[in-house]
């Protein structure tokens, strides 16, 4: 399975034929539109299964297949935690757990960005006891912003997810600590002097050893569309 999580910057419509040219199974789309306003462009294949979740129809949440892998919006989804949405995934015999992600400035100023993620730890804590947990998308933080002083840190956050035997793919196969990432996913104002890797893909420790291409687009490619580069992970079947 090919999986991949991307913030397209709004207007996904227009831009997804360039994400498609990686045969993804699975995309995690941030700052997607309502699916009643996905009309692609000629040549472009639609999706065989869409979640989304948003308060604008123009920047959503959504979580898309390709390949005939069917999306279930989990009724134990609590819309308050901002925004994360707890998809099953599954094809034929196959099943994951997903928990995708669009962390951002939400109204509780105790549970900013990664806060949110930690109060879905919480919340949705016997979901991700289970094995094929994925844990996907943009988490708007980094070791770098620890310095905030915020109740809740990225370090705290990844402590949490080892914890609980779920790791960062890009980390453990690259060989790279948390902070010391070499990959940007992000440019602030698409300024490539302002660079940040703030995109995540956790996985449950027993599809670690699954885990078989990890690749982060360059900002060559993605700039000209979005202030992201999308993070692609390929698992074994």
């Amino acid at each position: 399975m090919k999986i991949a999580t991307w913030n397209c910057h709004m207007a996904f419509r227009k831009k997804a034929g360039l994400i498609q040219a990686h045969n993804l199974d699975i995309l995690i789309v941030q700052e997607c539109e309502h699916p009643g306003k996905l009309v692609f462009n000629p040549g472009v294949n639609q999706p065989t299964d869409i979640v989304w979740h948003g308060a604008n129809r123009n920047k959503g949440l959504a979580v898309i297949s390709y390949s005939g892998y069917k999306l279930t919006l989990l009724d134990i989804h609590n819309p308050e935690i901002k925004t994360i949405l707890p998809v099953l995934i599954t094809k034929q015999n196959k099943e994951y757990f997903l928990l995708a992600i669009w962390a951002f400035n939400a109204m509780d100023p105790s549970y900013k960005y990664v806060g949110q993620i930690w109060k879905a730890l919480d919340y949705y804590h016997e979901l991700l006891k289970r094995e094929n947990v994925i844990i996907a998308g943009d988490f708007n933080s980094n070791v770098f912003w620890d310095k905030l002083k915020r109740r809740i840190t990225h370090s705290m956050l990844v402590t949490r997810m080892t914890e609980m035997r779920i790791h960062s793919c890009y980390h453990f196969y690259n060989n790279i600590e948390q902070g010391k990432e070499i990959h940007p996913t992000y440019y602030m104002y698409r300024h490539k002097n302002k660079p940040y890797h703030i995109d995540y893909l956790f996985v449950s420790e027993n599809l670690q050893s699954q885990v078989e291409e990890v690749s982060v687009g360059s900002a060559e490619e993605w700039l000209p569309i979005s202030d992201h580069c999308p993070l692609i992970i390929t698992l074994c079947d």
